[in-house]
């Protein structure tokens, strides 16, 4: 064999590491070590520098979720007392807690619960919960919600002062001392993960995109569990450059057929009808070339500058305000071009579903690009119709293409 075939995908690198991720968390478990549930957008590195092995249930769940597995441990859950009105990834996880096995991929139970409010407020009471249930400690950061365009100064102090706090708390809890030396190196590599990601995903820019859309949705599950460690930085190098390489050479996301519509994504995947929402979107000649998700992974600051970390912490998507989040999709119609937006109104997510609508509603005004709004659920396969869906579909594409015709007159 020459060199060429034997060199790893960056599809290849990314089903190996999700492997090894699980594996290592079980042996770490086996072996003694301390095991984390982590949410997903927290400050990692403090676990990473304290060699504290971490899983995430929202990972865990999508893959559940993804594998039609979810409805047992959502049954189990609702059974306790769980509304079904709370989000699927708790009640997924709630399930796993009481059953902990799954066909579809299984996590060791934790010793510490380790929960940031960034990305929602349900997060709070689900891991209180699993803290209480596992007799086992939990370190919180409460993430002020940002009302102001900007993030606060106040905020970022108390941000910081949290970060210093869960320090003191994990040492405590391990017995060691910090070791800020190491600590620095985990921001680098962090920081550096996080930059080729968005290199990667920004390459959706070009015409045609070399990024076939629903491709982010699982390559996502790395920038979540894999984003303080050097493997998870290299991985997205690869990936970066196998698609610098498909835009170079002008190759498009279907291999079949053209990129007729450049859409954005708004919201969590329905994990459980991920084959026929592409599809429908594929029939049509669509491709989803973005979503928040890029820049909600960018948690990019300085090395040693707690402020930074705090701020960039503070400053996920989903918890900054109206004309932020309508400026940010705005940038992101005009930058990657996009025809139309597919709002997935996600009955789990109530802090995304709420406000959806207004932004929807501000965007179209400020772009002219169409939108659409279908019903889902990222895990709970119920509130999923595809009839529905398939509609909305059939109408953005009659919106986009008189948006063309119109273009062409002009």
């Amino acid at each position: 064999m020459n060199e060429l075939e034997n060199k790893i995908t960056s599809k290849q690198m990314l089903g190996e590491l999700l492997e090894n991720h699980y594996k290592a968390a079980f042996e770490a478990k086996k072996n003694g070590k301390l095991v984390a549930w982590a949410t997903s957008i927290c400050p990692q590195e403090l676990l990473e520098t304290m060699d504290i092995d971490v899983v995430y249930p929202e990972n865990h769940a999508a893959a559940i979720g993804a594998r039609k597995c979810a409805p047992e441990f959502i049954e189990q859950a609702e059974g306790k007392g769980y509304s079904s009105d709370i989000c699927s990834y708790a009640r997924v996880n709630m399930g796993y807690t009481d059953i902990q096995y799954s066909e579809a991929e299984n996590i060791p139970m934790p010793d510490l619960i380790f929960c940031c409010s960034n990305i929602c407020n349900t997060v709070i009471k689900w891991y209180e919960n699993l803290a209480k249930n596992l007799n086992i400690p939990i370190i919180m950061f409460d993430m002020p919600f940002n009302h102001t365009y900007e993030v606060p100064e106040h905020s970022i102090a108390y941000m910081r002062g949290q970060i210093e706090h869960a320090i003191k708390q994990l040492e405590e809890i391990t017995g060691k001392k910090f070791d800020y030396d190491k600590f620095a190196e985990v921001m680098k590599l962090s920081n550096e993960t996080c930059e080729w990601w968005k290199k990667a995903t920004d390459l959706a820019v070009h015409v045609p995109s070399p990024l076939k859309g629903y491709d982010m949705f699982n390559y996502m599950a790395l920038i979540v569990c894999m984003r303080g460690k050097k493997e998870g930085k290299e991985l997205y190098k690869l990936w970066y450059e196998e698609l610098k390489e498909k835009a170079e050479n002008g190759i498009g996301p279907f291999p079949d057929q053209e990129e007729e519509y450049r859409v954005m994504w708004d919201g969590i995947a329905c994990w459980p009808h991920l084959s026929v929402t592409y599809k429908t979107m594929k029939k049509f000649g669509i491709n989803m070339v973005t979503s928040t998700y890029p820049e909600s992974w960018n948690v990019r600051y300085e090395t040693n500058d707690l402020d930074g970390m705090a701020k960039a912490y503070s400053s996920n998507y989903a918890n900054r305000n109206l004309d932020y989040d309508t400026q940010n999709v705005s940038k992101l119609v005009k930058d990657f071009k996009l025809d139309g937006i597919i709002y997935h109104s996600n009955r789990s997510c109530k802090l995304m579903d709420f406000r959806q609508y207004e932004v929807q509603r501000r965007v179209e005004a400020q772009t002219g690009v169409p939108s659409v709004v279908f019903d889902g659920d990222q895990t709970d396969p119920r509130i999923f119709s595809e009839a529905q869906y398939e509609t909305r579909i059939q109408a953005l594409v009659e919106m986009m293409e008189n948006n063309k015709k119109s273009r062409r007159n002009q």
